[in-house]
């Protein structure tokens, strides 16, 4: 099997959960979109607006402000690059800019101009499971039915929707929205059935890098969550499940990690590969 892409994070944010602020001025989120490309990246997700629990939304002017000078600059290096944005005007703006993938983590339901939009573009468009917006997705985050069964049920209705609008099915890869009005077994739960929500169709994009539910699974004895930045080592272990389950796509922070955990991965799935010479 292919290995998956490689979709490195690029945060153009004052107050993202891993990164807040490190990349807010352009000229640092270009040159670490940039690294992230020379450390193996094959695409670039460029995203001004935090989606953390309890984040409030920027202004319009504010979230371009922010990823058009980025997204122009670094498309015009060379990468595809994917906006993050549940904004139709900042879709379009991105597109403009050279962006070549919608990465819409409300899956269409937050703006009703995203899906139009997309349709009317060539771009390649990622629906995300999603209920709410940061501020109330906690409230959400109950699945009386079952959360796979539910998270595929309404993922399925994102693409009769996404289709409805004229986004073609080889246009479209879903997102079970990872930490989004879920609960840490959720999570796990989602991550076991990949299989059945790719039985919908589209391509597959996971995005496990640095999340909560990771910092639960490794909390010390005192129930105190593992830090942001000490999660990798379990994250590559997702990583590599995700390669084994045939998704599209993985999106993280540290691709180089990332990077080698899926050569090794590759290089055990293929005898033939000569790997190690």
């Amino acid at each position: 099997m292919p290995r998956p892409l490689v979709m490195g994070v690029v945060n153009v944010t004052p107050d993202s959960f891993s990164d807040g602020g490190r990349y807010v001025e352009p000229r640092a989120a270009v040159a670490h979109g940039l690294a992230l490309l020379e450390a193996g990246a094959d695409l670039l997700d460029v995203g001004g607006e935090s989606t953390r629990p309890g984040a409030t939304r920027p202004l319009v002017a504010e979230e371009l402000a922010r990823v058009v000078p980025v997204i122009t600059e670094l498309a015009a290096a060379g990468a595809t690059v994917s906006v993050d944005t549940m904004r139709a005007e900042v879709a379009r703006a991105a597109l403009e800019a050279g962006a070549r993938i919608v990465n819409d983590v409300s899956g269409g339901l937050a703006d009703p101009d995203m899906l139009p939009t997309v349709a009317a573009s060539e771009a390649t468009y990622v629906a995300m499971h999603w209920r709410a917006h940061a501020d109330r997705m906690a409230d959400l985050a109950d699945y009386p039915a079952g959360v796979l069964p539910t998270v595929r049920d309404e993922l399925a209705g994102r693409v009769e929707a996404a289709v409805a609008a004229g986004v073609p099915l080889e246009r479209l890869v879903l997102d079970p929205g990872l930490g989004f009005a879920k609960r840490p077994a959720h999570n796990w739960e989602l991550l076991r059935g990949l299989g059945e929500l790719a039985s919908l169709g589209p391509r597959l994009l996971v995005g496990a890098s640095r999340k909560s539910f990771l910092g639960s699974l490794l909390a010390d004895e005192a129930g105190e969550p593992r830090p942001v930045d000490a999660r990798e080592a379990a994250h590559l272990a997702v990583v590599v499940h995700c390669a084994r389950a045939g998704v599209w796509a993985v999106r993280v922070h540290d691709v180089g990690s990332a990077c080698d955990a899926l050569a090794a991965w590759a290089a055990l799935e293929d005898p033939t590969s000569g790997a190690g010479g």
